[in-house]
């Protein structure tokens, strides 16, 4: 068997898991990699509540008020910089925290992405999701889902 049918089977295998999932971790998945995006390319505004700019809208209220609550001691324990550790506002950190991650470049700013697309996913599946599933299906889901519906 050669590599790329090798990977065919993985990421088939993937998608096979992410269609048995309910229809709450789905969206899950959808949330992490939803709000990591806009992360990536948010533009700061001072008239902005930076955390409703960057969670989608559409999404449960219930959800929303865990992630408002949630993102901001993610991203304070991803410990980006100094700077961000000494805050203590969820707006202050987020904003400071997303700043940092603008800043990064290559690999170092696609593994700190992808590290919190993982933590948003699990926050948003109410943790019943392991690390190790969700490193997977983030990946496929962004790969195969997210990518062809941005293009």
């Amino acid at each position: 068997m050669n590599l790329k049918s090798f990977l065919t089977q993985i990421w088939n295998t993937i998608k096979s898991l992410f269609n048995s999932f309910p229809a709450k971790l789905k969206t899950a998945v959808h949330i992490g990699v939803t709000i990591t995006e806009n992360i990536k390319t948010f533009v700061d505004s001072p008239i902005a509540d930076i955390l409703t700019a960057i969670i989608p809208g559409e999404i449960d209220d219930k959800i929303k008020q865990v992630l408002r609550k949630g993102i901001p001691i993610i991203l304070a324990n991803l410990k980006l910089t100094d700077e961000c550790s000494k805050l203590t506002d969820p707006y202050e950190i987020t904003n400071c925290a997303i700043k940092a991650l603008q800043n990064l470049n290559g690999d170092i700013k696609n593994a700190f992405l992808h590290n919190l697309s993982i933590l948003i996913t699990k926050l948003a599946a109410d943790e019943k999701l392991t690390w190790s599933d969700t490193v997977c299906i983030v990946e496929w889901y962004y790969q195969h889902k997210f990518k062809v519906i941005s293009n």
